[in-house]
């Protein structure tokens, strides 16, 4: 039985749910976000968003949970917006951002520049005596997240020095190296 599905999920104020057919629709003050559904039957009662199975059987458990999920990560998305930090640790590692165009220098013989989607905010820190900090913004929780793997995917992070760009937090395995 799945717990996770049978919690109802609260509408904060200046948030709209919106079911029609198989679509459901989350306007708030960052923007919208809209996610098909199957399976399972959604509900917008008082200020609740309510998620409800018609059988027992497991493709639909496991919907039951999924969907109560994602629709949760919609109304959080567009209220208050997922950020995600990424952490460049190397000599010689450099972050710059035009507008949404990210630039990134890390130890390649070119740098990368890579343009993202116009719904995700870029933003850059880079402090003497820091490593620089990639932070991403945005309402839609699945975009922001493929947006910093691709961009954690061009240096991972290697176990001997810990170099490459890493989430802030992350706590990577080391390795001991070479023992003379």
């Amino acid at each position: 039985m799945s717990r996770i599905g049978n919690n109802p999920v609260v509408i904060p104020n200046g948030v709209t749910v919106d079911v029609k057919d198989n679509l459901i629709t989350v306007k708030g003050k960052l923007g919208e976000l809209t996610q098909t559904f199957e399976s399972v039957e959604v509900k917008v009662e008082d200020s609740n968003v309510l998620v409800t199975r018609s059988s027992d059987l497991k493709a639909e458990r496991a919907k039951h949970g999924l969907y109560r999920a994602l629709v949760n990560n919609m109304i959080k998305g567009v209220s208050e917006g997922w950020t995600k930090e990424l952490e460049l640790v190397g000599v010689g590692y450099r972050a710059s951002n035009q507008g949404n165009k990210l630039e990134l220098a890390l130890g390649f013989s070119h740098a990368i520049v890579m343009d993202l989607a116009p719904e995700i905010k870029v933003e850059t820190v880079s402090e003497k005596g820091k490593n620089p900090i990639v932070k991403l913004t945005s309402h839609d929780k699945q975009l922001v997240g493929q947006v910093a793997a691709k961009i954690r995917g061009f240096r991972k992070p290697e176990p001997y020095k810990g170099k490459g760009i890493k989430f802030v937090g992350e706590v990577l395995r080391r390795k001991a190296g070479k023992s003379a």
